[in-house]
C-alpha cells in the first residue's frame, strides 16, 4: 500500500486533517481525492469537499465497490453538517450495506450513526431509537464510541431521560479522551451543557421561572396539571392530550392554565383565541363554542367551569395547574431554536425539519433578518442562514413539535 496514503488516513484518524493534506495535497488518484475531500471538510470548506469526494467515487474502478462505499458515507456526514436534509438517504443505506457485505464494520457503522443523527435532526425518535438498537458500540475505536454515546444521549435529551444523557455523555467524554481527538471532545463538553442550560419556563401563580432539563423531567412526573406549550399538549402523570392540530384549543387551555387557580375574563380568552382587541357578541358566541369543544377534549383531565367573568379550569386528578413554555418565546422562535445549534441552513433544509412550506420558512427568515437576529451568505439555492446561539435556547431544539398552525 502507498505510504503516504496510510499516513494521510493516520493522520485523519489522529484528527489531523493539516497532517494529512501535506501528505496528498498535490495527488489526484482516487485514494488521495478521497482524503484530500474529508480533509477539506474537517477543515470547514464542505463544498470543496464534497467535490472532491464525489470525484474520487467517479475515479474508483468497479472493482473497489468499498472504497466508493466510503466516498458515499464522507458525502452523507458532509450533507449532515451543512444540513442538507435532502440529501438521499437511499445511498447512504446501501453503501452501509456494501460496507458490512465487506467487513468493514467501522465504516458500516459510522453510516448508521449518520443515519441516526438525521432522524434525530428530523424528530424521528422511534425510528432513530431503533437504528441504533442495531448498533453494538463495544467491539468499535474509540471515536466510534464517542460517536455512538452523542447518539444516545441525543435521544434521551429529546426523550426527557436525563439520567441516561449524563451516563452517555459521561461514556462519550471516556471515549473522547481515548482517542484524543480535540473535536471529538469539544463535540462532547458542547452536548454536556445542554443539560446545564435552560430549557423551559415555569408559569405558575402568576410567577414564571426557568427550568433546566432535569427539572422538566420531575415536573412532567409530578401530580401537576401542565399545560406544555412547547409540545402542544395538556397532561398529568397519567394521561396527555394533544391539541397541536387545535390551535384555538390550545391557546384557550394555556390562559386557563395562566389564571389558575383564578379564572380567565372573556376579554383575555377571546384575545388570546381568536386576537381580537374587543370582544362582540359574535366573538361570545363563538367563545362559547371553542370552550366547549375544549371541555370534551379535556374531560379526563380537568373540567372547565363557567363563571360570572369568565372561565376557569378544575382538575380532576392533580394537585394543581402549571403552565410550561420555552424559554425565549416570538413568532418564529422555532426558527432560532433550530439556528441556535452554531450550523448554517438552508430554508429548504429547515422547512423539512419543521414540516412546514419552503416559502413559509423563507418569510420567517425575512422576518428575522429585518430585525437583525439572523444573517445569511451565498445566494440562490446556495444561500444559507445563521446566527450566533441565542441567549436562553439550549443549542439544540430540545422539545422538538411544529408549532399548530391556522
Amino acid at each position: 500500500m502507498d505510504w503516504l496514503i496510510t499516513a494521510a488516513a493516520r493522520a485523519l484518524a489522529a484528527g489531523d486533517p493539516l497532517g494529512a493534506l501535506n501528505r496528498v495535497a498535490l495527488r489526484d488518484d482516487p485514494p488521495a481525492l478521497a482524503l484530500r475531500g474529508i480533509a477539506m471538510a474537517r477543515l470547514g470548506d464542505l463544498v470543496r469537499a464534497k467535490a472532491l469526494l464525489q470525484s474520487a467515487a467517479r475515479a474508483f474502478g468497479p472493482k473497489e465497490a468499498v472504497a466508493r462505499a466510503r466516498c458515499v458515507v464522507a458525502e452523507a456526514e458532509i450533507a449532515l453538517v451543512s444540513r442538507d436534509l435532502g440529501w438521499p438517504a437511499k445511498a447512504l443505506d446501501a453503501a452501509r450495506a456494501t460496507l458490512e457485505e465487506h467487513g468493514d464494520r467501522v465504516n458500516a457503522a459510522h453510516a448508521r450513526h449518520l443515519e441516526v443523527r438525521r432522524l434525530l435532526l428530523l424528530g424521528r425518535l422511534d425510528e432513530a431509537e431503533r437504528a441504533l438498537a442495531e448498533l453494538n458500540p463495544a467491539p468499535s475505536p474509540p471515536a466510534s464510541r464517542a460517536a455512538h454515546e452523542l447518539v444516545v444521549a441525543g435521544i434521551a435529551i429529546r426523550r426527557l431521560r436525563t439520567k441516561t444523557a449524563r451516563a452517555a455523555l459521561a461514556r462519550a467524554e471516556r471515549a473522547a479522551r481515548d482517542a484524543d481527538i480535540p473535536a471529538l471532545t469539544a463535540e462532547v463538553e458542547s452536548a454536556a451543557l445542554v443539560l446545564n442550560t435552560p430549557a423551559a419556563r415555569l408559569i405558575a401563580r402568576g410567577q414564571e421561572r426557568l427550568l433546566l432539563l432535569e427539572e422538566v423531567e420531575a415536573l412532567l412526573a409530578s401530580g401537576a396539571l401542565v399545560v406544555d406549550a412547547c409540545r402542544y399538549v395538556v397532561r398529568d402523570a397519567r394521561t396527555a392530550v394533544s391539541l397541536a392540530r387545535r390551535p384555538v384549543l390550545f391557546a384557550l387551555a394555556r390562559a386557563l392554565g395562566e389564571a389558575w387557580p383564578g379564572d380567565a375574563p372573556r376579554s383575555t380568552l377571546v384575545a388570546r383565541a381568536f386576537r381580537a382587541k374587543h370582544a362582540d357578541q359574535s366573538h361570545r358566541a363563538r367563545l362559547r363554542v371553542e370552550v366547549g369543544r375544549l371541555r370534551l377534549e379535556l374531560r379526563t383531565l380537568a373540567g372547565v367551569s363557567a363563571t360570572k367573568r369568565g372561565f376557569a379550569l378544575a382538575p380532576r386528578r392533580a394537585s394543581g395547574v402549571v403552565v410550561l413554555a420555552p424559554p425565549v418565546e416570538e413568532p418564529h422562535a422555532a426558527v432560532l431554536a433550530f439556528l441556535a445549534d452554531g450550523e448554517s441552513w438552508s430554508s429548504s433544509a429547515l422547512a423539512i425539519a419543521l414540516g412546514a412550506s419552503p416559502r413559509t420558512v423563507q418569510r420567517a427568515f425575512d422576518s428575522l433578518a429585518a430585525a437583525g437576529k439572523v444573517q445569511s451568505f451565498g445566494r440562490g439555492r446556495a444561500r444559507r442562514w445563521m446566527t450566533p446561539p441565542v441567549p436562553g435556547f439550549t443549542t439544540t431544539l430540545l422539545l422538538p413539535a411544529p408549532p399548530p398552525s391556522g
